[in-house]
């Protein structure tokens, strides 16, 4: 079930590496050439996007000044809504198409209340929070800046286009009416110019080909400078996180030793109080009916057994002993052999993590793995456990028929909440039909350089 890496050897025992090699950079190369029209077709959705913006920016400059007439009481919240929603689908498509990640910078609004009086406390709101004026600067510079960027890779493959199959059959009609016609440096007036101007614009089709990609990075470091949030704004973000997550842990824990005292009440405690009642009818039998007291101490000695066992599993809830003496990737190791599932699990941890976080991950873990028993209708489930940067992550993957949404519930976002604690993230990547892959990543420091894999 947990298996290593392993290289393929020839016979005389040396790994065979290059034409794996090459075939790999074949690849590689097919798919960069292959995302380089992607990458022209997103370059004109972040021109229209910065067409859009421009209107909107029009839109919410007419509320404001339309705010002394009254109308913009009622225009402005829709003209800024819009606006946020152009700004966000911005910040999506730079993490998206560049990762290049921009969090949203809002401060939260409050409920809209009825009347004339809730109309302007929600219109001085989003004129209080400088992320709308960052949004409409934005919105305002991003036709002229981040419409050229977007635009240098379109225009390059149309004038290319135009050079390489338009001029050599519109020059003579241009020639004829005594026009000039000049394509770049060539002055297009016979045939030869014509064919001449053939590889020049087959030259500028792939140089808008080339940038392609290359415009994208740019726009998205464009995007970030007035769209991501300050210093201060960051700053303010992180408060209110730290605030949420404390609640979340708070209501965590106290959720936490209600199931315990609950467990302890109707499980092992019961059977303590049955097994002290039944202790003192075999204390009243013992000298009249001792054949009786034998069978009760041996039912006693049964009641024993099943509290005792109550009470590790309820220790094992609480913290698994595996968890505390081998560590994070032993312990998922033993959640695989105690699955239903077909488990593999892959771990390169140079080291442990703090108990907290470790024991976070577990039952993080755990309960993936208890959702794509119930929830997914998965087979088999890998699970890679590694460490990078400072960042512990814990990959899930399982071939079930996909559809998580944290969002519906399924226990993920109990486990968003988990690791929220430790500042750590939940991605969910879970298209109709599967795979679904759940990441977890955490920020932490690993320990001793012991190596733990699999």
């Amino acid at each position: 079930m947990n298996t290593g890496s392993s290289a393929t050897r020839t016979p005389d025992d040396t790994p065979t590496t290059t034409g794996g090699s090459a075939r790999r950079t074949a690849a590689t190369a097919r798919t960069a050439w292959a995302e380089r029209p992607v990458a022209l077709g997103r370059a004109a959705a972040l021109w229209a996007l910065a067409l859009s913006a421009g209107l909107v920016a029009c839109l919410v400059n007419l509320a404001i000044w339309l705010l002394g007439a009254g109308v913009g009481l009622l225009l402005l919240p829709l003209a800024v809504g819009t606006l946020r929603r152009l700004a966000g689908t911005a910040r999506r498509r730079a993490g998206r198409w560049t990762g290049v990640a921009i969090p949203e910078p809002y401060r939260p609004t409050p409920p809209r209340e009825p009347g004339l009086g809730g109309r302007v406390r929600t219109c001085l709101a989003l004129l209080s929070d400088p992320a709308t004026w960052r949004d409409l600067v934005w919105a305002s510079a991003d036709p002229w800046i981040g419409g050229v960027i977007a635009g240098l890779p379109g225009a390059l493959v149309l004038y290319g286009v135009y050079g390489a199959l338009v001029q050599p059959f519109v020059w003579g009609p241009i020639d004829r009416a005594g026009g000039s016609n000049w394509y770049t440096v060539i002055q297009v007036d016979s045939s030869g110019a014509a064919l001449a101007a053939v590889p020049v614009g087959l030259a500028l089709i792939l140089a808008g080909l080339l940038v392609g990609p290359w415009t994208l990075r740019l726009h998205a470091r464009w995007t970030a400078v007035l769209l991501a949030p300050t210093r201060t704004a960051r700053l303010r973000l992180r408060v209110d996180h730290l605030s949420t997550t404390r609640a979340d842990a708070s209501d965590a824990q106290a959720a936490e030793l209600r199931r315990i005292e609950r467990d302890l009440h109707d499980g092992a405690q019961a059977r303590l109080v049955a097994l002290g009642m039944t202790i003192d009818s075999v204390e009243k039998l013992v000298n009249n009916d001792p054949q009786a007291a034998l069978s009760m101490l041996a039912g006693a000695r049964e009641a024993s057994s099943r509290a005792l066992e109550e009470m590790r599993d309820l220790i094992r809830g609480i913290h698994p002993p595996v968890l505390a003496d081998r560590g994070i990737a032993d312990a998922v190791r033993a959640l695989a052999l105690d699955s239903m599932l077909d488990v593999e699990v892959t771990a390169e941890l140079p080291g442990r993590p703090a108990a907290p976080v470790e024991s976070a991950v577990y039952f993080a873990v755990s309960e993936l793995l208890t959702n794509a028993a119930k929830h997914s209708g998965a087979e088999r489930v890998e699970v890679r456990l590694g460490h990078r940067d400072g960042v512990l992550a814990a990959e899930v993957t399982d071939d079930g028929r996909g559809g998580a949404d944290p969002a519906r519930g399924t226990g993920l976002r109990g486990v968003q909440r988990r690791i929220a604690v430790f500042d750590g993230t939940l991605t969910v990547r879970s298209p109709d039909g599967g795979p679904t892959t759940i990441l977890l990543e955490i920020p932490c420091a690993l320990s001793s350089p012991k190596t733990s894999s699999s």
